[in-house]
């Protein structure tokens, strides 16, 4: 992975909690993305990265900490004004309408003329968003419905792009996608981050996640629990995932290591 510790610094939160009344969902999270970086926030079911990606979003006010975006200190009072800043969210059901095409699909809300759809602008718009993403979508008035799970985090990425965001944040994108389509999102992620966006991607797929990300950070129980690169052994990451050291992973591997050096097991 490329080295990104000169770049601009996207988005830095300090000390970030959430509270739902005596829960505490998230506690003293700190997390920096950098522009052409992507950053898996990687943890178990219940660690919080639901959690945070809402209060990115701005569904969720922080109950404490500071966030900054692009130098400046912000505080987000919904949505819009994530969206106002450059911070985009991609779903995990992808929020696409099935009977509408694509075009449709990526102006939803934001159209053209919308009294008078300027549908000629609209459709090139889309297909200037598509090729810049290599995407292999046959038609933009294509209905969602007959396109395959690749193709709709496809349009969903697209969509999200159409606002020039600094910031881009994919929950779980390769999710119940197949081998081939898999390939296909994780190609789309590192060319949104050659286009110089900062991307924060959450997953369960380990390998995923080597695959593209520059740094991996983790989260348990709402904290921070270590930030990895993606060469960081498996063992290291479900430990730090899992709060145990000793696992059936990290037993594994500690018997491949003393068979290499011959050692008796």
């Amino acid at each position: 992975m490329a080295d990104t510790s000169q770049r601009e610094v996207v988005l830095s939160l300090k000390g970030i909690s959430k509270q739902f009344g005596a829960v505490s969902a998230l506690t003293d999270i700190d997390l920096e993305v950098r522009a052409g970086e992507v950053v898996a926030l990687v943890g178990d079911n219940g660690a919080g990265k639901s959690t945070l990606v809402k209060v990115l979003a701005g569904v969720h006010a922080p109950t404490a900490g500071t966030m900054t975006f692009c130098g400046k200190e912000v505080t987000l009072t919904g949505p819009s004004d994530a969206l106002a800043l450059g911070i985009a969210t991609v779903f995990q059901d992808l929020a696409l309408c099935e009977n509408l095409d694509v075009v449709a699909n990526i102006f939803l809300g934001k159209e053209l003329q919308p009294f008078q759809l300027d549908e000629v602008s609209m459709e090139i718009r889309a297909w200037t968003l598509l090729n810049e993403l290599s995407a292999r979508i046959p038609s933009v008035r294509e209905p969602v419905a007959s396109l395959s799970g690749g193709q709709r985090q496809t349009v969903a990425i697209a969509r999200s792009l159409l606002l020039d965001p600094k910031l881009i944040m994919l929950d779980e994108p390769t999710a119940a996608l197949g081998v081939a389509q898999t390939a296909e999102v994780l190609d789309l992620i590192e060319r949104v981050r050659a286009r110089g966006l900062g991307v924060i991607v959450i997953s369960h797929n380990m390998e995923d996640v080597r695959a593209v990300a520059d740094r991996i950070v983790v989260l348990r129980l709402g904290r921070n629990n270590g930030v990895f690169t993606p060469d960081a052994s498996n063992a290291e990451l479900v430990g730090a995932i899992t709060g145990a050291a000793d696992n059936s992973v990290s037993r594994r591997s500690t018997r491949r290591a003393r068979q290499s050096e011959g050692a008796p097991l």
